[in-house]
C-alpha cells in the first residue's frame, strides 16, 4: 500500500522534479500547505501573507523506498539553516518544512533532523527546518504540475542546489 508525506523545500518546481526521478515514487502533486488561508492562489502565496508553503505532496510505494531514504533526498535538496529562504527565494512559502502524516513518519523526521544537525555538515550553523502535521494540501494550478518537464528543462538553473 502505497504512503504519502509532504516536503517543502524552496521552490516546489525544483522540489518536484527531483523527487519525480526517484524509483518508488509513484506521483507527485505541487502545492501550497501550512497557511491559514483556504484555497489560495499562486498570487495569494507570493504576497507573503497566506503562511503557506510551496510544497510537494509525495505519494511512494515503501516496498521500493523508504520514509528515511526520501528525508535523505529532501536534506540534500536545499540548505536547511536558512529561514523562509532558499537562493533567489525569500518569504514564509519558501521555507524548510517536512509536513508529516503519522505518527512513525514525524519520529524519523525528528531523528533524522537530529542526524543532520550532528553531522557537521552545515558548519555549526541550526538547522531551522519545521517538522509539523501534515496540514490541507491545496494542488497548485496546473501550469505548476511538472513545470519542468512541460518546458523541456530538466534543471532550474537559480532554484538547483
Amino acid at each position: 500500500m502505497n504512503e504519502k508525506t509532504t516536503f517543502a523545500a524552496g521552490c516546489f518546481w525544483h522540489v518536484e522534479d527531483s523527487f519525480c526521478k526517484i524509483n518508488g515514487v509513484v506521483s507527485t502533486t505541487v502545492g501550497y500547505t501550512g497557511g491559514h488561508t483556504r484555497n489560495p492562489s499562486y498570487e495569494d502565496v507570493c504576497t507573503d501573507t497566506t503562511k503557506h508553503a510551496e510544497a510537494v505532496l509525495v505519494e511512494y510505494d515503501p516496498a521500493k523506498i523508504s520514509y528515511k531514504q526520501l528525508l535523505e533526498t529532501f536534506w540534500d535538496l536545499h540548505d536547511p539553516t536558512t529561514r523562509n529562504r532558499q537562493g533567489p527565494d525569500v518569504g514564509t512559502q519558501y521555507r524548510s518544512a517536512i509536513f508529516y502524516h503519522n505518527k512513525e513518519q514525524r519520529e524519523e523526521a525528528l531523528a533524522s533532523k537530529e542526524r543532520q544537525q550532528e553531522s557537521g555538515r552545515y558548519g555549526g550553523r541550526e538547522i531551522v527546518t519545521e517538522i509539523v502535521p501534515a496540514a490541507e494540501f491545496y494542488r497548485a494550478e496546473e501550469y505548476h504540475q511538472k513545470y519542468f518537464r512541460k518546458r523541456g528543462r530538466f534543471a532550474c538553473r537559480v532554484c538547483a542546489p
